[in-house]
């Protein structure tokens, strides 16, 4: 038999998402452990707004643990330095935007001196400048479903917060929020029919409590949209819950692990396309 040709169809490239450089415009504290970012300026020109609840950016900061404030551009800073000295992304929710004052606000769970961008967000100045791509995001509340879950621990308060607003006024549903104590508790605005659920993790191991609470969630009739988010072994006891016990399909189910508890995000991240590091 003759060859038969083969056409071979590439996927088309993903595009690089767009990267701002914005001043602080003021920080704010939410609680002991929950800082806001709200940053404009002329930067803010180029941000277009996605619709997605979950909306983030990745922040890129340089080896002084400071943002890159603009004056040169990422590709320029890899060609000109050692790679050990590269700039490093960390990833953070839109909590919301405001077009008309042309200003967007991301909050920061921060814990004293660890980490990267939790100690730069309790020093920053109004001025100081931060360059960051995006935004991504995939998640929004889906008109049609009957009910909706919640379930989340600091990390993902901002995209569950902005979920809970954009829900409509007849929603119900459970939205189940760890965090370490009273004091981490924020104020929501929420529809009448939501039961908003402050779990407190003491001394406990993160995400257990939040697995423990979902798990005793006396489920409702109807079909549910789920968005859970959080530490990453938090979520795998819950896929358990999700998928095998309440049979729920993909489709109904976000499901990400934000962060994960021993690890630095350089080692999460790494660890994401390996067996310990998926989550679905």
């Amino acid at each position: 038999m003759p060859d038969v040709p083969t056409t071979r169809v590439e996927a088309p490239a993903r595009r690089p998402r767009p990267v701002h450089t914005m001043q602080v415009l003021r920080r704010e504290q939410l609680s002991p452990h929950m800082v806001r970012i709200v940053a404009g300026g002329h930067g803010f020109d180029s941000f277009e707004p996605n619709g997605r609840t979950d909306a983030y950016c990745k922040i890129w900061f340089g080896p002084d643990g400071r943002p890159l404030d603009g004056s040169v551009s990422l590709e320029d800073l890899r060609e000109q330095t050692e790679r050990e000295n590269w700039p490093v992304s960390r990833t953070y929710t839109v909590r919301w935007v405001d077009m008309e004052k042309r200003e967007l606000a991301m909050d920061f769970v921060v814990h004293g001196a660890d980490g990267l961008a939790g100690p730069w967000a309790e020093t920053a100045q109004p001025g100081d400048m931060l360059t960051f791509g995006g935004p991504g995001g995939a998640f929004s509340p889906d008109p049609d479903a009957d009910w909706y879950l919640f379930a989340a621990d600091e990390s993902a308060l901002p995209a569950t917060a902005a979920a809970l607003e954009a829900l409509s006024a007849d929603a119900a549903g459970h939205a189940l929020i760890e965090v370490g104590g009273p004091a981490d508790e924020l104020p929501l605005a929420a529809p009448e029919g939501m039961t908003v659920t402050w779990v407190h993790r003491g001394e406990a191991a993160p995400g257990a409590p939040l697995s423990e609470a979902v798990g005793a969630l006396a489920w409702r009739a109807g079909r549910v949209q789920v968005f859970a988010h959080g530490e990453r072994e938090a979520m795998k006891s819950l896929r358990e819950i999700f998928f095998t016990r309440h049979g729920l399909e993909r489709s109904q189910v976000s499901l990400s692990g934000y962060w994960a508890a021993g690890r630095t995000e350089d080692a999460f991240q790494a660890e994401k396309k390996t067996p310990a590091g998926k989550v679905l």
